[in-house]
């Protein structure tokens, strides 16, 4: 039982830490360059997903940058921070904080 206590507190966490930072994030998010944003996706991102109305396929399993967007209760700050997180289907980038934060800005442009 002690190891499911374990895992427990280590997820709650995790869960506070993420919110504490989408706080502190919030306002840096405003402050993010959108244009930046675009050239980062267009570098990085566009073999999987569709990054822009003009591309006109990326690979089948990432969804497109519009789907991502229109996520209900899914802000730029919110993408950015899932952008800081390792993901087993996204390679790791090693985004800095800006460039997630201007990553986030350009995604949540193309709602």
């Amino acid at each position: 039982m002690s190891g499911f206590f374990t895992v427990l507190i280590s997820r709650t966490l995790t869960v506070a830490c993420l919110l504490i930072a989408g706080m502190t994030w919030s306002g840096a998010a405003l402050a993010a360059d959108a244009a930046r944003g675009e050239t980062l996706a267009k570098r990085w991102c566009a073999a999987c997903h569709v990054v822009s109305a003009d591309q006109a396929q990326g690979g089948t399993q990432a969804p497109a940058f519009s789907t991502i967007a229109k996520t209900r209760g899914l802000d730029a700050a919110g993408i950015a921070l899932f952008l800081l997180a390792p993901h087993p289907k996204m390679p790791d980038m090693s985004l800095s904080r800006a460039e997630a934060a201007d990553l986030a800005a350009y995604i949540h442009t193309q709602k």
